[in-house]
C-alpha cells in the first residue's frame, strides 16, 4: 500500500488529473463555442441552412450505415480543431518564441557540453570546465 500511497500522491498523477478536469471543462467551452456561434455563422453564411447531415445512410444487405452522423462529428472536430489552432496554439506559440528570446540573452552555451549556462557563469556546473570571458583570453 506503501508504494500505491506514494503513486498517487506524485506530482506527475496531480498535474495529470488537473489536465483532464481542465480539458474537459474546455472541451464544453469549445463544444458550446462551435455549436451557438460558429455553426449558426456558417448558416448564415449559406443562406439560414445550417448544415446537419444526421439522416443521411444507405442500405446494403439490411444493415443501415449512419454516414451523416459520422460527417457532422467530423465537420464539428475540423472546425474545433482550426478554432483551437488560431485560438490556442497560434498565440501560445507566440508566447514561448517571446519568453525564449528573452531567456537566450541571459544564457549562453557551454562550449565543451553545450549546455545552457548564465551568461555571466566563469564556470560550467555540468562539466565544470573553466570558462574564461573575452576580455580576458590572452591575445
Amino acid at each position: 500500500m506503501g508504494g500505491f500511497k506514494q503513486f498517487l500522491l506524485r506530482g506527475n498523477i496531480v498535474e495529470l488529473a488537473v489536465a483532464v478536469i481542465v480539458g474537459a471543462t474546455f472541451s464544453g467551452l469549445v463544444q458550446a463555442l462551435v455549436t451557438d456561434l460558429i455553426t449558426p455563422l456558417i448558416g448564415a453564411i449559406t443562406g439560414g441552412r445550417q448544415p446537419n447531415f444526421a439522416n443521411y445512410s444507405f442500405t446494403v444487405n439490411g444493415s443501415e450505415f449512419k454516414y451523416g452522423d459520422f460527417l457532422n462529428h467530423l465537420i464539428t472536430f475540423l472546425i474545433i480543431a482550426a478554432i483551437i489552432y488560431w485560438l490556442v496554439v497560434t498565440p501560445m506559440t507566440r508566447l514561448i518564441r517571446w519568453v525564449e528570446r528573452d531567456k537566450k540573452s541571459s544564457t549562453k552555451e557551454c562550449p565543451e557540453c553545450l549546455s545552457e549556462i548564465p551568461v555571466e557563469a566563469r564556470r560550467c556546473a555540468n562539466c565544470t570546465v573553466e570558462l574564461v570571458p573575452n576580455s580576458e583570453k590572452p591575445v
